[in-house]
């Protein structure tokens, strides 16, 4: 075979089987050295490589082999003389291995008819290990094919890449009829790697398909501009979709169904006619669900979420009672599944009937609805024509609707409010117990092993938990099997015997006032400023009149020794006095002498007026 021919015939299987040009010429190396070792009867310990030119198609083995000495060698497939071998590497010794061509005269012919099934064994392998990578990336995504086989168990599709997926019966449409080569569409469920190749699984009856045929329908929700928020479906019989915009002024609901229905009107032909609601969703709750009961129109909704059950009452009108339950409670279902909230349907007699027993049976609930309780009677009176099967006019269904309407809420503001004492009273249970015993484990409490043993059946693994549940519901422990009140007497006595370590307490220094201690001579002017500082600015105001007498200074004895003679001496302008001086008026200056005052025990500072003109003259 020519150059030219070997490289069209080449790029040809490449092109053909979609392989890279690597792993085919991997595949070919591989299929030569297994021809070697036939055809030589080489050892599979033996080191044997083979190097094809994807251009010429020539092949060269090359095998590891021992160098020896002398003219002539004992086993071709395993020596080589050491002349033959310092050709290849001049440095090599007798006794040394070197890798050598050894490619046999005849072994083209050979190696072609040896090597085909090798070669298309790893050609398949290829194939397979890229149909697997392929639609491993596709799962979740729709793909099409053709229908090539139907049985009672499933139908077999031909996909792209010569692939094969099958779709089982439970994931057909029911009711769906699929003929020998019909193009269908499905979306990829699971990718198994099988012996005989990758086994696709496929899926028509998945939400998921609804999912990705309104992303190709609604180009809006492509891009992102309508996020689809849930999807509720039964397969063949009816769907609901909840929208929502991620823009202002996008309709989602409008979006979906397009212009005169033509966009959901192609998703329903795919499912076999299968009805699908579109509707909005609202981060309301009660809205939300109202609008997933659709097509029923909703008197009222009321929520209750207690202890992780989340129930939605729905009260609908007589007319629309079957409507919003549904065929075999399929809309009631369907609005279950897409809102998250079990969903409980009544029409508004039955309601008015439920809150008219509520309002009789609590004390609590008819003092709060004094309004309530006068209408009973009208409200007997309606619920009587309903059982007599007497016309109700319409202005009577809007009484029974408001009665509904006040006992149904005020109930839930008694719920949420006894939800909140609860609470309360739980979080001050909590806080009486000590941090610590929260992680101090069980068996360190000192309780005697049995009782030990029943408590952790229990799921007590901390004190913390025992103590906290012994607070706020005691029957939790006494009402175990095997636990009595000597066994609640043995927990309590060791829970009082454990003695937790005192929670660590900061000590914030509070900041030292400046007055509080002297270390340098100071100005009268200052001293004053400092020590209204230390009292807060509180008498920041008051005017230091000369009937003052006892002031104290707040200096201790020790700190008056240590004072330098000059302090006693300085003079104490007064604020009035600044604020004179500030005005041009001329001010009498005033002494302040600190002397101990033994009656007191303490340094008192004694303010001195001058007697007469004579400024040379001693104060008294």
């Amino acid at each position: 075979m020519s150059k030219n021919e070997f490289a069209l015939a080449f790029n040809e299987v490449i092109e053909e089987k979609q392989l890279a040009k690597d792993t085919v010429v991997s595949a070919i190396e591989a299929a030569m050295v297994s021809a070697y070792r036939r055809a030589v009867g080489a050892s599979q310990a033996q080191h044997v490589e083979a190097k094809l030119d994807p251009d010429t198609g020539h092949v060269t083995v090359s095998a590891e082999k021992e160098v020896v000495e002398g003219s002539t060698v004992v086993d071709e497939r395993t020596e080589v003389l050491l002349d033959v071998a310092r050709k290849v590497n001049p440095d090599v010794q007798p006794g040394d291995m070197v890798i050598i061509e050894t490619t046999p005269k005849d072994f083209g012919r050979v190696a072609a008819q040896t090597a085909r099934q090798v070669i298309q064994q790893r050609i398949r392998e290829a194939e397979r290990s890229n149909q697997m990578k392929y639609f491993e990336r596709q799962v979740g995504e729709i793909v099409s094919g053709l229908v090539q086989a139907s049985n009672a168990q499933s139908v077999t599709v031909g996909l792209d890449m010569k692939a094969e997926g099958v779709m089982p019966n439970n994931q057909k449409i029911p009711g769906e009829r699929l003929k020998l080569h019909d193009r269908i569409r499905a979306v990829v469920m699971e990718v198994k790697d099988g012996t005989r190749g990758p086994q696709i699984v496929l899926s028509r009856a998945h939400r998921n398909f609804l999912r990705r045929l309104l992303e190709n329908e609604v180009p809006e929700i492509y891009h992102g501009i309508v996020e689809i928020r849930a999807i509720a479906r039964e397969p063949g019989a009816r769907a609901k979709v909840a929208v929502s915009a991620t823009q202002a002024g996008i309709d989602p609901v409008g979006a979906c169904v397009g212009i005169k229905g033509v966009r959901i009107q192609a998703i329903v032909k795919e499912l076999h006619d299968e009805k699908i609601d579109i509707i909005q969703w609202d981060q309301d709750p009660i809205i939300y669900i109202s609008k997933a009961i659709s097509p029923a129109r909703v008197n009222g909704v009321y929520l209750a979420d207690s202890e992780g059950a989340r129930t939605a009452t729905v009260v609908v009108g007589e007319d629309q009672l079957s409507l919003a339950i549904g065929r075999d409670g399929q809309n009631a279902r369907l609005a279950a599944k897409l809102t998250g909230w079990r969903i409980d349907i009544k029409s508004l007699s039955e309601a008015s009937g439920d809150a008219l027993k509520k309002l009789q049976s609590s004390a609590e609930l008819a003092s709060m609805l004094p309004a309530a309780v006068e209408a009973v009677p009208q409200i007997e009176e309606i619920l009587a024509k309903k059982v007599e099967n007497r016309p109700i006019t319409p202005e009577e269904y809007t009484v029974l609707g408001q009665f509904v309407d006040r006992v149904e809420r005020r109930t839930i503001q008694i719920k949420e409010e006894a939800a909140r004492v609860e609470e309360e009273r739980t979080t001050a249970a909590r806080a009486d117990i000590p941090t610590a015993a929260f992680t101090m484990p069980l068996d360190q409490a000192g309780i005697k092993e049995h009782i030990f043993n029943i408590l952790t059946e229990a799921n007590f693994e901390t004190v913390g938990q025992l103590m906290f549940s012994l607070k706020t519901d005691p029957n939790k422990v006494l009402g175990l099997p095997g636990i009595g009140s000597k066994a609640i007497q043995n927990i309590e006595e060791a829970i009082a015997a454990i003695k937790f370590p005192e929670p660590e307490v900061v000590k914030v220094e509070e900041p030292v006032a400046v007055a509080e201690s002297v270390a340098a001579p100071v100005s009268a002017e200052e001293l004053s400023v400092e020590k209204k500082q230390a009292e807060g600015k509180k008498d920041a105001k008051r005017v230091v009149e000369e009937e003052d007498e006892n002031a104290k200074d707040g200096v201790s004895l020790d700190e008056l020794f240590k004072m330098k003679p000059e302090i006693f001496q300085t003079t104490t302008v007064v604020d009035d006095d600044a604020e004179k001086k500030k005005a041009g008026k001329k001010v009498k200056k005033k002494g302040v002498e600190l002397e101990f005052d033994e009656g007191l025990g303490a340094v008192v500072g004694r303010k001195k007026h001058k007697r007469g003109d004579d400024a040379g003259s001693d104060w008294e």
